[in-house]
């Protein structure tokens, strides 16, 4: 009976991923329009964003050229980054996190105090 080998994307492919959706979103940048600019589909680009598919040298070099950052913003393991930049990024990476964040902070302040207790109780919930 053959041996079943399943893939794990590797954590440094999936903290790459990460950067480049954190990038990309934060560049107002869509998969489709990103995917154009570098000669790809979009959907390969979802596959770079989950880390499901490894970023070559070179596509990494195209992407940091199309986001307009140092390549080493998207490879995030750089001497002046730290577990906080990593964890921050992760975080914002979350589908909706983004979205959430702008719309927080054009709130009022008593607004977004209110927001955060009604957040911290739903943590609570589950």
């Amino acid at each position: 009976m053959p041996l079943k080998t399943e893939h794990t994307a590797d954590p440094v492919d999936v903290t790459v991923g990460t950067r480049i959706r954190f990038t990309r979103k934060m560049r107002g940048t869509s998969q489709q329009a990103l995917a154009a600019a570098i000669g790809v589909t979009f959907q390969q680009v979802q596959k770079y964003e989950r880390g499901a598919n490894r970023v070559s040298a070179s596509m990494l070099v195209r992407i940091a050229d199309t986001l307009e950052v140092d390549i080493s913003d998207l490879f995030g393991r750089g001497a002046a980054r730290g577990a906080i930049d990593d964890q921050l990024a992760d975080l914002l990476a979350t589908t909706g996190a983004l979205d959430m964040l702008s719309a927080y902070a054009s709130l009022p302040s008593d607004s977004r105090t209110a927001l955060v207790g009604l957040m911290r109780s739903l943590q609570n919930v589950g």
